[in-house]
This record gives C-alpha cells, structure tokens and sequence, in this order.
C-alpha cells in the first residue's frame, strides 16, 4: 500500500426527552347564613397582578459548517514536521482495504471501521500526508456533527464498539488477509472526550502493520487522526496540532 486505509467511524444515536408537568388550583367552598348580617361586608380585596412567567429563551443555532470551512481547518504542511507531502485523494477507488470478523462482537466496529465518514455528519473534509515511502502516513477527518451532543454520542459508541471487539481481519486485494488485534490505548489528552484504538497485523501479509486512530471532540466536530507507522510523539503531536488546528480556524473551543 502506497498509503494507509482511511478508517472512518459510524453509530446511530438516538435521544428522546419527554417532559410532562401538570399543575392544579385547590378549590374552595363556603356557605352563607339565610338570616341577614348588620355587620358590614368587607370588600372583596383585589388580587395582586400576577407576574408573568419569563419566556424561556432558546440560544440561536449555531450556523451550519460547510466542507469548505472544515478543509480550511485541516492540517497543512506548515502544521507538520519537514518531510511530509500531501497525497492526492485517491477517491472510492483508493478505498480497497476493508476489515471484516466472524465473531458476533465485533461486527459493530467492523461497520465503523469500514465506514467512509461519520454517520450523520453534516460536511465533512479529509487530507492525508505521507513522509516518503516508509512513512509515517497520518490521515485527518473533520466531521461537522450538528452539535456537541452528538459528537459525544458519536464518541461513546465508538469506544464502546472498540472493548467489546478483540480482533478482526484485514484483507488487502493482491495480497491476502491478515488476522488484526484491536486494542484501546491511552489518548493525547486534548479536545472531548478523546478515544483512540491501535490495529496491529500479527502475522500473514500485513504482518508488523500497525495503525492508531485517535478520535476527539472540538465542539460539534468530530476530529479523526489515523497515523500508520509513527512513533507514539507522531500520533501526540499530530493529534494536538489537528485540535488546535481546528479550534483556532472553527473559532470554537475546546481543552488542550
């Protein structure tokens, strides 16, 4: 491979919330005495105006983001060490290597892994840089998922999928299958609610690949970073610089 496969993320999320109130004045009842009263009547007092409830306000919508606004936000040359190039977007035809398991559990990550882009995602930009033929290769995603809410939706079922799956394969046309391990691994703390899995090949004709992929959050927009065959300071750079990167174009904030 003259590149890494891009691996995209995919969940569907759900969230329903019913609010129901209900509220009651108690009556009140009297009698009056059929003889008549020399004591005067005292005036019925007039009720004290009632205070309207305050009209709950709702903030206005942030304005949608388009793939324009998220390429602008991606990394570029001047973001990264010396010796990366961009690579040409090799389109649906690039898109040959796919990952696939015949245990039950794990056919949840295998949708995500094989995913082009991130369920739901309302634009969407991706760039992928290579250091020469041996690498690193790092590959960056930014997903405009609407809201916050929904980037760590995104996020959960994400790691969710990754602890319930322990291996898949890899199969790569012209040169076989290879059994992969999944494994969570500690990521860059930066962004929300980070989560990042490491894909190793243990034997056959992927043996000794070795892919991490760290997902985050920058408020409603998911940032991916698949790095292939750097070393753990690559994927820690790389990642932060992705976040801030994308917190300062987006004008949006996040933790670093």
């Amino acid at each position: 491979m003259n590149r890494q496969t891009r691996l995209s993320i995919i969940a569907a999320t759900s969230l329903t919330v019913a609010l129901a109130s209900c509220s009651g004045e108690p009556e009140a009842d009297g009698t009056t005495s059929p003889s008549v009263s020399t004591t005067p009547t005292a005036a019925p007092s007039t009720p004290a105006p009632s205070t309207p409830a305050p009209t709950p306000t709702t903030p206005p919508a942030a304005p949608a983001r388009t793939a324009a606004q998220l390429t602008k936000a991606l990394l570029g040359l001047d973001d990264l060490p010396a010796g990366f190039s961009i690579e040409p977007d090799i389109g649906e035809e690039g898109d040959d290597v796919t990952l696939s398991s015949k245990d039950p559990k794990c056919a949840r990550l295998v949708a995500l892994t094989n995913a082009d882009k991130a369920p739901g995602a309302k634009a969407s930009a991706y760039r992928s840089f290579a250091a020469g033929e041996q690498g690193p290769f790092v590959d960056e995603g930014l997903d405009a998922m609407g809201s916050e809410a929904a980037v760590q939706a995104l996020q959960r079922s994400f790691q969710q999928a990754i602890r319930t799956c322990r291996g898949m394969s890899i199969s790569i046309p012209g040169e076989g299958r290879s059994p992969i391990t999944v494994r969570e691994v500690s990521a860059p703390k930066t962004g929300a609610t980070p989560v990042a899995v490491r894909f190793s090949a243990i034997e056959g004709p992927a043996a000794g690949l070795e892919v991490t992929m760290v997902t985050t959050g920058v408020q409603d927009v998911v940032v991916s970073v698949t790095v292939m065959g750097g070393a753990s300071d690559d994927i820690e750079g790389t990642t932060r610089a992705a976040v801030a990167k994308a917190t300062k174009v987006l004008g949006t904030t996040s933790g670093t």
